[in-house]
């Protein structure tokens, strides 16, 4: 592989790992399922609590089962990307979540909603991705989540 093709590739990859959270936090959370692979899947393994889902109706299922009401944004940083093959490549990253439930959006004044107090991540931890690129596009073929720091979820005003 050229150096060019390797930074397209790199470059592809890092883009999927900020769409994902980006549709988490801002679009619709169900259409994460849309950046796999038709047999991709995501898993939280253990010492996790061992959940997985697997197949784009499942992962879409899974990530469109968001609480109402739920506030988030995640942080994403150190993604490392090491293209392994033309079709393939692996990434690790950084992620640090910040989420409370029981957001208004449309109290004061609209779609923005409230601005909430500001505390600390709920969660810290990283991703372990493997990519495939399928018809020419870059598609996640697995996420893991490993969690070393987590807490509950606060509730707005609670």
């Amino acid at each position: 592989m050229d150096p060019l093709e390797r930074l397209l590739a790199e470059h592809a990859c890092e883009r999927l790992v900020i769409d994902f959270v980006r549709r988490l936090d801002l679009g619709e959370p169900s259409s994460v399922a849309d950046l796999f692979t038709e047999d991709g899947w995501w898993e939280w393994p253990p010492p996790g609590d061992g959940r997985r889902a697997e197949g784009r109706a499942a992962l879409a299922a899974y990530f469109g089962s968001r609480p109402p009401g739920r506030l988030s944004r995640r942080v994403m940083s150190n993604i490392l990307v090491t293209v392994t093959g033309p079709d393939t490549a692996t990434a690790t990253s950084y992620f640090q979540t910040y989420r409370v439930d029981g957001y208004d959006a449309g109290r004061e004044g609209g779609s923005g909603g409230a601005t909430v107090p500001a505390g600390p991540p709920v969660q810290v931890g990283h991703y372990e991705d493997e990519f495939r690129r399928v018809g020419g596009r870059w598609l996640l073929a697995s996420r893991s989540l490993v969690l070393p720091f987590g807490g509950p979820t606060p509730t707005v005003g609670g």
